[in-house]
């Protein structure tokens, strides 16, 4: 089992930035990618952004690309989003997953893991 915990949420101005992390402890190689998801009150969770664990493939929801970059860092197990040009629309409660399968694109989720607690990201001026 795959334990993660998430970091890097707060408050920021429209066209600001945040970078969240992931940092990922326990059966490591029990997953094939990570994905980042949000979840705003009264909404669908969304996929957001995920990358294989094995070959550093990356996708990017419409929503976000251009804006978000998603990156590892292999030494300290952890998988960071980079957040710029933050919307309001962008407020939500982040998490991390890691993804057991897919089809396709690391996106489009067959078995999710675990996920992490969750962080809040809130943009407003």
């Amino acid at each position: 089992q795959v334990q993660l915990v998430e970091s890097g949420g707060g408050s920021v101005q429209p066209g600001g930035s945040l970078r969240l992390s992931c940092t990922a402890s326990g059966s490591t190689s029990s997953y094939v990618a990570i994905g980042w998801f949000r979840q705003a009150p009264g909404k669908e969770r969304e996929g957001l952004s995920c990358l294989t664990r094995r070959d550093g493939y990356t996708n990017y929801a419409t929503s976000v690309k251009g804006r978000f970059t998603i990156s590892r860092d292999n030494a300290k197990n952890t998988v960071y989003l980079q957040m710029s040009s933050l919307k309001p629309e962008d407020t939500a409660v982040y998490y991390c997953a890691t993804i057991l399968s897919y089809f396709g694109s690391c996106l489009s989720v067959g078995t999710f893991g675990s996920w992490g607690q969750g962080t809040q990201v809130t943009v407003s001026s």
